[in-house]
């Protein structure tokens, strides 16, 4: 089903053109990539202007790179921000009650749908987020917003369902590639998090987006993570050994920060706070510990340009980590809007610091390069908390340049990539949408199978009889061949049991009983919200071909039959695989 854009349409010649050549989508994901460089290059300068204003900062300084924030403005500024930001909350509560879906939820669950002016909000909220200081990420608000734009535009062209995801992830890809100045890492953020796969179909469109995003962000401002390596030797097999126990303590470290945005989030939920103050109370906490470190506001973008990064004291640089790492945690757990991209590339560069120095100590001989594992920390953090190995490593090797080194992050990120998978089971975007009681685990498109229902299969001319009808009343009435089974109800019409007209004619069945004696799957039935794998899977454990669907007040509304299921099942299965592989 096609849902028509509020905000723009296409002529039906044009979209008639662009569903009718391939190539067409290029072109929509060229413009989707120009709209998300903008989408980069506007929130970056609205929240620098926000950090010039709100924190008497000069043009073209970083707030996260001070050495020192003026102590009132430190409080002030997080904690009123957090105010007016609870306020919108609870006034938006009111005004669109629903939750704003993000880029993956879209694909995953609804077919790239998704709202604009919802996008439009949530951006804002990351903006203002960051411009007052508090310990969040702006690349969260950049492909919300960039996804948003590509979703709205794929609906005024009415694309198919899989183009349109495709345009989601163009968006995302745009965003992503401006955002870090690497178009690689943007395309494979889209294919591993936002489409959830990579296929032939999506890697031109998705291309394109990522190098249209990169030149337009850079056509305003040079935008790069900021670090680089100088010539290093071959990576031997020590390295990689190092490099994996690097990526066992990233995910360790990642699952702690996870779980821990959670608990500060059902704590401030139990204390039974005002919810516009919670965002308050976030923003205090944060100024508190900017007095401490300035380098925990903000993204981190300022902190993580530092000149001679490395050659910071180790004693500085872990405190910086851990008080980097409460700031986003209460931030985010009290309220604030964004991400946690930027904050775990700088807290996976300070603990990567952290780790080369406390390896040099335990064992001198290595000396293991502090710069070199800052990049493999941040990258292998980064891998557990927002997923996507792929991207990670592309995301370094684009920053440095440097092959071998590439290698050893790939290591890291593979294992703590899979120690998340095993000992936790989500990312960060993931985790939040399970805590609200969604099951996805990726973007891989499951919303068709949730749209498959049992309500939309079932056949619905149910023939119903009672069950204490005598058997031999039940023989006149269905005859041999008329019908194969038969819904029995009790005298208020509610499910009972499912009735089989050929057992009910065996010769050996005494006609003195009644039909309530051979009544099978009692209290076996699908309800009409059932997905179609949920109803597979009961048809399976009962051992059933055929069961009643029964409202939840006992009524009976359809029948399904397994076969019929399993068949369109199998149907829709092999219309996604052709779609994801373009052909259609």
């Amino acid at each position: 089903m096609t849902t028509k854009s509020r905000y723009f349409e296409a002529p039906q010649r044009l979209r008639a053109f662009v569903r009718a050549h391939e190539t067409s989508l290029v072109v929509l994901a060229a413009l989707i990539g120009a709209i998300g460089g903008l989408v980069v290059a506007a929130m970056s300068a609205a929240v620098e202007g926000l950090h010039v204003l709100l924190f008497n900062l000069e043009m073209g300084d970083r707030l996260s790179s001070q050495f020192r924030i003026e102590p009132l403005r430190a409080l002030l500024v997080p904690g009123l921000g957090g105010l007016v930001l609870g306020v919108a909350f609870l006034w938006l509560s009111r005004w669109r009650p629903a939750r704003e879906i993000d880029p993956i939820e879209a694909n995953a669950l609804h077919g790239g749908r998704m709202s604009f002016r919802g996008s439009v909000i949530v951006a804002l909220q990351t903006v203002w987020s960051s411009g007052v200081g508090a310990s969040v990420g702006l690349e969260a608000g950049y492909t919300q917003l960039a996804s948003g734009f590509a979703a709205s535009l794929g609906r005024g062209f009415h694309l198919r369902r899989a183009d349109q995801r495709v345009m989601v992830g163009c968006g995302a890809a745009a965003a992503i590639a401006g955002a870090f100045g690497a178009p690689l890492a943007g395309a494979f953020y889209a294919f591993e998090l936002v489409i959830g796969s990579y296929t032939p179909a999506s890697l031109t469109p998705v291309g394109v987006a990522a190098v249209a995003g990169y030149f337009v962000a850079h056509a305003f401002t040079v935008m790069s993570i900021g670090v680089g390596v100088g010539p290093i030797g071959d990576v031997l097999g020590r390295d990689l050994a190092v490099a994996a126990l690097l990526g066992v303590l990233a995910a360790l470290f990642g699952i702690a920060i996870m779980r821990g945005v959670a608990l500060c989030e059902a704590l401030l939920s139990k204390s039974g706070l005002w919810p516009p103050l919670r965002p308050v109370l976030g923003g205090v906490a944060v100024g508190l510990l900017a007095l401490l470190s300035p380098q925990v506001m903000s993204s981190g973008h300022g902190a993580l340009h530092f000149a001679g990064f490395v050659s910071i004291p180790l004693t500085v640089v872990a405190t910086m980590f851990m008080l980097k790492a409460i700031a986003s945690v209460i931030s985010l757990g009290s309220g604030f809007r964004g991400g946690l991209f930027f904050a775990t590339l700088f807290l996976g560069a300070l603990g990567g610091h952290l780790f080369a120095g406390g390896f040099d100590a335990i064992w001198p001989g290595l000396k293991l390069d502090p710069t070199v594992y800052a990049i493999i920390g941040m990258s292998a953090l980064s891998a557990s908390v927002i997923g996507g190995p792929l991207t990670m490593s592309f995301i370094a090797l684009e920053s440095t340049g440097n092959l071998w080194l590439s290698t050893a992050v790939l290591v890291a990120v593979m294992i703590s990539s899979q120690m998340t998978r095993e000992l936790f089971g989500y990312s960060f975007a993931t985790w939040r949408l399970h805590l609200r009681g969604e099951t996805i685990r990726s973007a891989a498109d499951v919303g068709w199978i949730r749209d498959l229902t049992v309500r939309r299969l079932m056949r619905t001319d149910v023939t119903t009889v009672r069950a204490d009808m005598p058997i031999e009343e039940f023989r006149g009435k269905f005859p041999l061949g008329s019908k194969s089974r038969v819904v029995a109800v009790d005298a208020a019409g509610r499910y009972v049991g499912l009735v089989f007209v050929a057992e009910a004619h065996a010769p050996d069945l005494e006609a003195a009983k009644g039909i309530g004696d051979i009544l099978h799957y009692r209290d076996i039935v699908l309800r009409p919200e059932m997905n179609i794998q949920e109803a597979i899977a009961i048809f399976d454990t009962a051992e059933a071909e055929s069961l009643a669907v029964v409202e939840a007040e006992g009524e009976p509304i359809g029948i399904l039959n397994e076969t019929h299921a399993v068949r369109r099942y199998a149907e829709e299965s092999e219309q996604r695989r052709r779609e994801a592989i373009g052909d259609i």
